[in-house]
């Protein structure tokens, strides 16, 4: 729940422009709000920095949208992650300013001002079939608050394609590397800069890659310093992660 939704709450009491009693009704609903299907945490942005955000894959379009609603009237800015086409046209339905960024699959809705970006974060693939995931992170990112610089197609079958952009890293405060195949990339950014990387393994390669298994046992057993991995396929995991440190660095 937004700080500011709490303070009209009660500024709304003070001036008598609304009722006691449908104040603390509204109350009610804190720490969280029942909805059945689902227990939604309006807390999370005052414990986090961002409010809880929707994992939509395995939901109906019904219930996505309802927790969007209810959501919407608590917090300026609500996400939702792995979710289809049917799922945002059936809740634009009830929020007309929903957009949908249909490569990663996210849906966003805000009210008020944009919030201000903040340092940098690089996120940087080494295919473009490993941009979906890639483009979940960056969005992400993008909301929470974070200048994002992207670098897409820079991996090592090609890797002077990499030096020659080897300069866009030095003004980032963290890296999402984000790779299938071996996942060799973040090793190989590592190895070139001192910033920290996230790694994340995608499902992208061919049989022995094994749906993403084999970039990530390689991302895990890196020999380059200052790497943490998410898993597979995590692209909002590693976007939480590099807003924490980005959002550190430019305190």
């Amino acid at each position: 729940m937004d700080e500011h939704y709490l303070k009209n709450l009660l500024l709304s009491v003070k001036s008598g422009e609304m009722d006691v009693n449908l104040a603390l009704e509204k109350l009610r609903h804190l720490p969280y709000e029942d909805a059945g299907f689902a227990k939604i945490d309006h807390h999370r942005k005052m414990r986090k920095g961002h409010s809880e955000v929707i994992y939509c894959s395995g939901k109906t379009p019904e219930q996505v949208r309802d927790i969007f609603q209810r959501m919407s009237e608590k917090c300026d800015l609500v996400l939702g992650t792995r979710a289809s086409e049917e799922i945002f046209q059936c809740a634009k339905k009830a929020l007309p300013n929903l957009i949908y960024h249909s490569v990663p699959g996210i849906l966003e809705h805000s009210r008020g001002k944009k919030r201000k970006k903040v340092g940098k974060v690089v996120v940087a693939t080494g295919g473009t079939s490993d941009i979906p995931v890639a483009e979940e992170a960056a969005v992400i990112l993008d909301a929470f608050g974070n200048h994002v610089e992207r670098l897409y197609d820079v991996g090592v079958a090609g890797i002077h394609r990499l030096f020659s952009n080897i300069g866009v890293f030095h003004k980032a405060n963290a890296v999402v590397a984000v790779a299938g195949m071996e996942g060799a990339l973040p090793s190989v950014i590592a190895g070139l800069i001192n910033i920290p990387i996230i790694a994340v393994p995608t499902s992208i390669g061919y049989g022995t890659s094994f749906g993403g298994i084999t970039a990530l046992l390689a991302m895990l057993n890196s020999c380059a310093s200052g790497i943490s991995v998410v898993n597979i396929d995590n692209g909002f995991g590693a976007a939480c992660q590099a807003d924490m440190i980005n959002k550190l660095a430019s305190r």
